[in-house]
């Protein structure tokens, strides 16, 4: 092509940038790390902080509502101040309220200290993803990078509760928070000599209000979504989802006339960022729910101990940390779009699977169908991650990259709220004309909730009526785990002829109506294409900045 020559290549990275990648990799490990290091911790400080049930939830929920609350306005903040700076900031943050945590001496100081470190996070966790936007220009470079955050990522949170087990057995609870105080110590250490600042040179005025509405939209919504999932969908919950998406609407209206916005709305404009979002969310819905679901078929339909369900959940994080580092090269291979339908339709026949389990199938049935659906979403998660964040001005690159975190953060809890309480449903539906007869009240009640509340009370029925009602309430949970994993299969093909019919040629609308430069296209032939939105197949650079 005629660009080939007049466009210059990329600059390559080279020991410095990825040995600054391996710095970065050590928060984004402790990020997801602490999302469920509590999970085994809880009881030990359970005894010395004595919580009340709603603390132990706000203990343990709070982290992430923080991040996802914050990670907008952090993301931006970025953008404007400097992005090694907001990272030294937020390292600071951190390790300061990793040793408040670690020392806390009530519930009230936990839950304080864990909100914070939520705030400090979601600084750390744009800053981060941004960062290798600055460090790695070479698209296939990009893409290998971001796919290693990724990895990382999932790895953090898949060894969360053995690492918390493992400091248990040799030290007292607060030492699952400690671990936070040498990681950024380093960061702090290593980052002037190896990590690159970028901030917009033309950054405008912070708008707090702005800030203000994004928190009031955010948290509503991802805390009734959270809490309905556990307890059902009651007015409180409604209220608060509708509160919050009243506020994400006015938010939405204020940063659209805005000269500075805390959002750069028009970035959806670009169809790999709007597309690559949308793609974004539905993936994680379905993994969100899948989560749960696998957890509870492990523990309560084959009744395996909550160490041996969780060594058998092991495959799929590492199916999810293999499936990240080969995308880029999948990509590399064959159009992103491509690619990514590719998996889509891996994971389809994961959930496909997955939803055939049973209580005589095997085990090994439930475990390959998780294996191949996270081995299947993760070119979504990477390659859409690098697309979005590539697509956007570089100047904006924190802002998109906070958008994608949030999706997936978004993406999580909706699927434990929407396809869980399909789940829910389909088991309700069934359970009450499946009983044995003669249950006492409280007994059927709580076998009427959930597969989890029969479990919880198998034990004061005796013989034959026990083994019925128990039976009973498996097969109705089986039944809503076979509806869950086949929406989920719908879900998947719907997201393929998606991504490979709208990513497939790229046009990205500008303003007039027009389409500039392909956003997708040959991972070889791409390279060429300065100025047209990057992704990790090979993309160009730049991005159109917005008008």
């Amino acid at each position: 092509m005629s660009t080939d020559a007049a466009t210059p290549a990329p600059s390559r990275a080279g020991a410095r940038e990825w040995i600054g990648l391996a710095v970065l990799a050590l928060p984004t490990i402790l990020l997801a790390l602490d999302f469920t290091v509590l999970h085994l911790a809880l009881p030990h400080l359970a005894v010395e902080l004595d919580p009340s049930s709603t603390q132990q939830l706000w203990i343990l929920d709070i982290y992430g509502f923080m991040i996802a609350g914050f990670l907008i306005t952090m993301g931006t903040l970025g953008d404007r101040i400097g992005r090694r700076r907001l990272l030294m900031i937020g390292a600071v943050c951190f390790g300061a309220a990793s040793l408040a945590a670690a020392y806390a001496t009530s519930a009230e100081m936990l839950i304080v200290t864990r909100a914070l470190l939520g705030i400090a996070g979601a600084t750390l966790m744009p800053s981060t993803l941004a960062l290798i936007t600055n460090m790695f220009h070479d698209p296939k470079q990009r893409g290998v990078a971001v796919a290693v955050w990724l990895s990382c990522f999932s790895a953090g949170g898949a060894i969360g509760p053995m690492v918390g087990g493992v400091l248990l057995e040799w030290f007292w609870w607060g030492s699952v928070f400690l671990m936070g105080v040498p990681v950024m110590a380093l960061l702090l250490v290593t980052a002037p000599f190896l990590l690159p600042e970028y901030k917009d040179p033309q950054p405008g005025r912070l708008d707090l209000f702005s800030v203000a509405l994004s928190l009031a939209a955010i948290l509503p919504i991802i805390w009734a979504v959270k809490e309905a999932a556990k307890d059902g969908w009651g007015a409180l919950h409604l209220g608060a989802l509708v509160a919050g998406l009243l506020m994400g609407w006015v938010f939405v209206r204020r940063q659209r006339w805005l000269s500075s916005p805390l959002m750069d709305m028009g970035l959806f404009r670009y169809r790999a960022f709007s597309i690559g979002l949308g793609s974004l969310l539905l993936g994680t819905l379905t993994l969100g729910a899948f989560v749960l679901l696998f957890a509870q078929y492990l523990q309560m339909v084959l009744e395996l101990s909550p160490a041996q369900a969780g060594l058998w959940m092991v495959p799929y994080a590492v199916a999810n940390i293999v499936g990240a580092m080969v995308a880029p090269a999948l990509a590399a291979r064959m159009p992103t779009s491509r690619a990514i339908a590719l998996g889509l339709v891996i994971a389809a026949v994961g959930y496909a699977m997955f939803s055939q389990v049973g209580p005589d199938s095997g085990l090994m049935l439930g475990v390959a169908g998780s294996v191949l659906i996270t081995f299947g979403l993760s070119p979504l998660m990477v390659l859409v991650i690098d697309l979005v964040i590539s697509s956007a001005p570089k100047e904006k690159s924190g802002s998109a990259s906070s958008m994608s975190e949030t999706c997936s953060e978004m993406g999580m809890a909706l699927g434990v709220a929407t396809l869980g309480a399909v789940g829910t449903a389909v088991y309700r539906g069934l359970i009450d004309g499946s009983l044995p007869a003669g249950l006492p009240g409280p007994v059927r009640d709580a076998a009427q909730d959930s597969l989890a509340g029969a479990t919880s009370v198998v034990d004061q029925l005796q013989g034959g009526a026990a083994a019925d009602m128990l039976n009973a309430a498996k097969s109705a949970f089986l039944t809503g785990l076979t509806s869950v994993g086949l929406l989920s299969v719908g879900v998947m093909i719907l997201l393929a002829i998606v991504t490979a019919v709208f990513l497939g040629d790229g046009g990205n609308p500008d303003e007039d109506g027009g389409t500039d430069a392909p956003a997708t296209g040959d991972g070889e032939a791409g390279d060429a294409q300065a100025q047209a939105p990057a992704s990790a197949g090979g993309r160009g650079e730049g991005a159109p900045a917005d008008g």
